[in-house]
């Protein structure tokens, strides 16, 4: 236990939570308890610099160029954001664990069928599949959910497919078999929860992908439609303004910046606790 709270050997860990604790308090938070309406606008009020206060109203991090508040729109764009990334990667996961885990266990057409869609799937360039495929059926919450998390799913039924060919061998496995245990039975009662903790460290390695892909596709105007924020398309809007109001271009930035950094962090921290309990 001593060596697990070490501050020194868990700084990173605990640079990460913090990054993440205060990016999911500035998404829960603000959107409940912030009184300014994110998509309400004051012509009068167009790029005011953080810190303004305006007919009583204080904007922390300043208006945009409809003269809505910042700090309001960014709370909301952020929740908007989280939301789609880890739907998406819960849809990764299951899929790509699941096809993963039928590749491994019965082998034979099935493992053929679902490694060469992964290999396909891997050989095309994520950001060009997404922007086609959402060009294609239309920009909105939904289809960019499904979406990110279809396109995703290839690198966990990898990892799953490679635990279950190892997982298959031993000898539980067979005792279950001998007993008359079905192969789903097997599959989901034995496999499934020894590959959980590979698969849980890849969710986190992963979660910084689907948040720059999400952010890129909002920045190209092919994410959620305005006048709803998102982080993406924040950037996207404040671009065309950032000689003149750099800020709104810079929050939405550094809350992406600080989501990635934290993800990257904690899935490091977890790879590094797992090589230390196996040796």
């Amino acid at each position: 236990m001593t060596r697990f709270w070490n501050v020194r050997e868990n700084a990173d860990a605990l640079f990460a939570g913090f990054l993440l604790v205060t990016v999911l308090a500035l998404c829960v938070l603000v959107p409940l308890l912030w009184p300014i309406d994110p998509v309400r606008g004051t012509l009068t009020a167009t790029f005011k610099p953080p810190l303004s206060v305006i007919g009583g109203e204080w904007h922390p991090l300043g208006t945009d160029q409809l003269g809505r508040d910042l700090f309001a729109r960014l709370g909301l764009g952020t929740a908007i954001s989280l939301s789609i990334v880890l739907a998406a990667s819960a849809i990764s996961v299951v899929l790509g664990t699941t096809l993963g885990m039928i590749a491994g266990y019965y082998r034979g057409w099935f493992d053929i069928i679902i490694m060469r869609a992964v290999d396909v799937q891997l050989a095309i360039p994520f950001i060009l599949l997404i922007l086609l495929i959402v060009a294609v059926i239309g920009p909105s919450m939904g289809n960019l959910v499904v979406v990110l998390g279809v396109t995703g799913w290839a690198v966990f039924a990898r990892v799953a497919r490679a635990k279950t060919l190892e997982i298959r061998e031993l000898e539980y496995i067979d005792a279950s078999r001998s007993i008359g245990l079905s192969d789903m039975v097997i599959i989901f009662r034995h496999v499934l929860p020894n590959i959980v903790g590979p698969i849980t460290v890849l969710m986190t390695l992963d979660l910084p992908r689907l948040i720059i892909l999400e952010a890129s596709v909002g920045f190209l105007g092919l994410g959620v439609r305005p006048p709803t924020p998102t982080l993406g398309n924040l950037i996207g809007e404040g671009r065309a303004f950032i000689l003149l109001a750099n800020w709104l271009v810079l929050y939405p930035g550094l809350v992406i910046g600080a989501l990635v950094i934290g993800c990257n962090l904690i899935g490091d921290w977890l790879v590094r606790r797992a090589d230390s309990r196996n040796t």
